[in-house]
């Protein structure tokens, strides 16, 4: 199908001009919001084909191929060529030999042959398109069908437009061959027109990523994620392979180096650019390209010692000075590297990059300054307050405790040597503190000579012994120029939830147990309520108890109590709750000794005894009478109303008296014993039975229980948890159960816990056991489901039933 014209050189030279044009030129359009790629490779291929004989075709394009790819790998070179000699040859076969025109047609006009260059220019396509999905399978696994036939979909559909086109000028050059000057204004009028449309494409294309990479900055800056951001869109925009942040360390701030990589999801440590190219960046404060042209020969060698072929390095600038580099390296792509374009956008972005880097900073600065003390460099009072209010949220075994440490004589100090020495002494002080605590612990200044370690303690006996070692510390004598100071501290302690949910309760609860610690031998004093007696917020606890009463907000729980003879449930002890609006769930010592301070407690001891009773008097009308335990506060002992409002109550509800019963401690039985004995007398007469609570807990002896009128001895639950390991405990229990059951009186073993603890109280003769082994207390409403699940009703005599558990043989 080729011409008979020799293969002149000129015609050899144009032609490898051309494919080597067409290698290098790739037109990109936007249509749509998507950006398609244009190469008019086949266009000089027909022309060729048409002009000379397909091996100089072959040899004209593998020589331009290779000419081209000479800065590519040898293996990705040499595979390159092989396809372009595949493709050539597969188009001049289709055009030769398998679309052989009838003899005698050779007219460019004949439209056989347009079809036959058409499927020619199509089967190079092809044979391209196949090597391309090939060594991507190979390397990546295959593509989808679906992609691939939209590639060749879109591959078809250019290459039958370059066959057009290339018909156009083989019609148009048989016409004339003065058409080729034609053909040449139309390619330069060509030529200028993309060149211009390329340049607006790209100040387009600038604007609006500079406008999307800006507002992700701010987006970022307040996610936290700011480099992660910035260096993935750096390097997108940039068409890179890689893209670095670094930032030198400062005295608050560390040294940054992150990377993002083209295949990593994130972000790397591993620096990428050569030390020489940064560093001369910074040098010189100017930005640093190197490339396979471009660029200073040593950092293009120190580049390709680490395997890479371009790079740019912009420094940024916050002021005058230099703060780091943004840098990029690879282009993607065999044979594109960095342009003059991508140089300036780059730095532009390293622009936006180091305003969003100050202000990151500039608010890490703010942020570290408005929870940190500017003297210790330790968290003030708000950083602690944070702390504990995250503290407080997390669900644990263990307590969170409150140490806060008060240095003696400060005021001393800062008028007899200064504030200068005041201010050491305090940093002296906080460094201690800070080597000293435990890793987990926070350690605070809250004050002026005030200072603050919270952490996480197994007991309150782990805490105070923490703070006792700590003090012991800071009695260490501390050196002030040319003096020794001895400084001492009090320490007072307060623990979630045993003193409070809200960290201003835990703190100023801390603060009142300091001012009780200066009175103390040890300058140590865990605080408890009567510490806070007289303050603000006892008084606003006053208040919020007196509105919980009015509206019903107490709820009474009910704890089972299980004879251990025959595991038959008796009865339950009523025990209030109280869910506070601000403060969340209060301890019942706490709202009980604001109770008894501000003249409460008849109320709050009526709203148990009427539930209780309630609760009582329905149990019995569903055929399962059980007993209700009260406790009662010695305060109550002397008031002599109180027996004949039992006795209304107890009528008004209709329940017999000996199911109720009411605990006193013994402390509460003990002290004072001429005030309470008259009251305890008249309860007895009226047939409640009466009960000592925590018993071995107070100063009493065990033949002190002849003289009060009770019916029932309840062992403390801290000897109860204690028997199956510390024998110690084992014989006080033991002996309780003795002698109470020598005078005729029940036992209760409150903390029953395990199953161990259960056989030895059954074994020792105990008669009702109480704790967590069978159930911890419960509000009505889940004690009913209780009762279903865990009790079985069983007859006894003509009918009566009892309830007896089934979870516990």
């Amino acid at each position: 199908m080729h011409s008979t014209l020799r293969a002149s050189p000129i015609l050899i030279g144009f032609f490898f001009l051309l494919f080597l044009v067409a290698e290098r030129t790739f037109l990109e359009f936007e249509l749509r919001q998507q950006t398609y790629r244009y190469n008019a490779g086949e266009i000089p291929l027909l022309l060729a084909l048409v002009y000379l004989p397909p091996s100089w075709v072959i040899i004209i394009r593998l020589v331009a191929a290779a000419a081209y790819l000479t800065n590519v790998a040898p293996v990705k070179a040499i595979y390159n060529v092989a396809v372009r000699a595949a493709s050539t040859a597969v188009a001049a076969l289709v055009l030769e030999g398998f679309m052989t025109l009838p003899v005698g047609i050779v007219r460019m006009d004949h439209p056989l042959l347009w079809v036959q260059m058409i499927v020619a220019a199509e089967s190079n396509m092809l044979v391209n398109l196949i090597a391309i999905a090939a060594i991507m399978t190979a390397v990546q696994g295959w593509m989808g069908n679906g992609k691939f036939l939209q590639s060749v979909w879109q591959s078809s559909a250019v290459c039958l437009v370059n066959s057009i086109l290339g018909l156009v000028a083989l019609l148009a050059l048989r016409t004339s061959s003065w058409a080729v000057v034609c053909l040449g204004v139309l390619a330069l009028l060509v030529g200028g027109g993309y060149r211009g449309y390329r340049r607006s494409l790209q100040q387009h294309r600038s604007l609006t990523e500079l406008y999307d990479f800006t507002q992700a900055a701010a987006q970022a800056r307040e996610a936290g994620n700011l480099a992660d951001v910035l260096l993935v869109r750096a390097r997108k925009l940039l068409s890179a392979e890689y893209a670095t942040l670094w930032l030198p360390g400062s005295r608050r701030h560390p040294e940054v180096m992150l990377t993002a990589r083209i295949e990593d999801k994130g972000l790397s440590d591993r620096p990428v650019t050569p030390n020489l190219l940064r560093s001369k960046a910074i040098a010189g404060d100017q930005t640093v390209v190197v490339g396979p042209r471009v660029g200073d020969p040593a950092l293009r060698a120190q580049l390709a010692e680490h395997g890479k072929k371009d790079a740019i390095v912009v420094p940024l600038r916050s002021g005058t000075a230099v703060i780091g580099t943004l840098e990029v390296v690879n282009r993607v792509g065999e044979m594109s590297s960095f342009e003059s374009h991508q140089v300036r956008l780059l730095e532009t972005l390293a622009a936006h990059v180091a305003v969003a880097v100050e202000n990151s900073r500039l608010v890490d600065r703010l942020r570290f300054d408005a929870y940190h003390d500017s003297l210790t460099g330790l968290p003030n009072r708000r950083r602690m307050t944070a702390m504990l209010e995250e503290a407080v949220k997390v669900s644990a075994p263990d307590v969170v405790a409150v140490l806060l440490f008060d240095v003696d004589g400060m005021r001393d100090v800062n008028e007899s040597m200064g504030h200068q020495a005041g201010d050491k002494l305090l940093a002296e002080v906080s460094q201690r503190l800070r080597d000293l605590a435990p890793p987990a612990a926070l350690v605070a200044r809250v004050g002026g000579d005030k200072f603050a370690v919270t952490l996480r303690a197994e007991s309150a006996a782990e805490a105070v012994e923490l703070a006792g070692k700590l003090r012991a510390a800071l009695q260490e004598p501390m050196r002030l120029g040319t003096l020794n100071l001895d400084v001492d501290t009090a320490v007072g302690l307060a623990l979630h939830p045993e003193h409070g949910s809200e960290p201003e309760v835990l703190l100023r609860r801390a603060d009142l147990a300091v001012h009780a610690a200066k009175q103390t031998n040890s300058h140590i004093q865990q605080f408890h309520l009567a510490l806070e007696s007289g303050s603000t917020r006892r008084i606003g606890l006053a208040g919020d108890l007196r509105r919980a009463l009015d509206a019903g907000e107490l709820e009474v729980y009910f704890q089972p109590k299980v004879a251990l003879s025959d595991r038959r449930l008796v009865g339950v002890e009523c025990l209030s709750r109280w869910e506070h609006p601000v403060h969340g769930s209060v301890s019942p010592q706490d709202f009980i000794a604001v109770a008894e301070h501000t003249g409460q407690l008849g109320r709050l001891t009526e709203v148990v005894l009427r539930e209780g009773l309630r609760r009582c008097r329905e149990w019995a009308d569903e055929g399962r009478p059980l007993s209700v335990a009260v406790n009662l506060s010695p305060r109550t002992l002397v008031d002599p109303d109180f027996p004949s409002q039992v006795g209304e109550l107890l009528a008004e509800y209709g329940v017999p008296a000996e199911r109720l019963t009411l605990e006193i401690t013994e402390d509460g039985m003990v002290a004072g014993p001429d005030r309470p004995m008259p009251t305890l007398h008249r309860l007895h007469d009226l047939g409640v039975r009466l009960s000592v609570d925590d018993f071995g807990t107070g100063y009493s002896s065990l033949s002190y229980l002849r003289r009060l009128p009770v019916h029932e001895v309840k062992v403390d639950r801290m000897f109860v948890q204690g028997m199956a390991t510390d024998p110690g405990d084992l014989a006080i229990v033991r002996a309780v159960v003795d002698l109470s059951r020598h005078f005729g009186l029940s036992v209760v073993a409150e903390g029953v816990e395990s199953e161990l603890t259960l056989a030895l109280l059954e074994e020792m003769g105990c008669d009702i056991g109480q704790g967590f082994f069978f159930s911890r207390a419960l509000p009505y409403e889940r004690l009913e489901t209780w009762f279903a699940a865990q009790t079985v009703t069983e007859e006894v005599g003509v009918g009566g039933s009892v309830r007896r558990l089934r979870a516990v043989p």
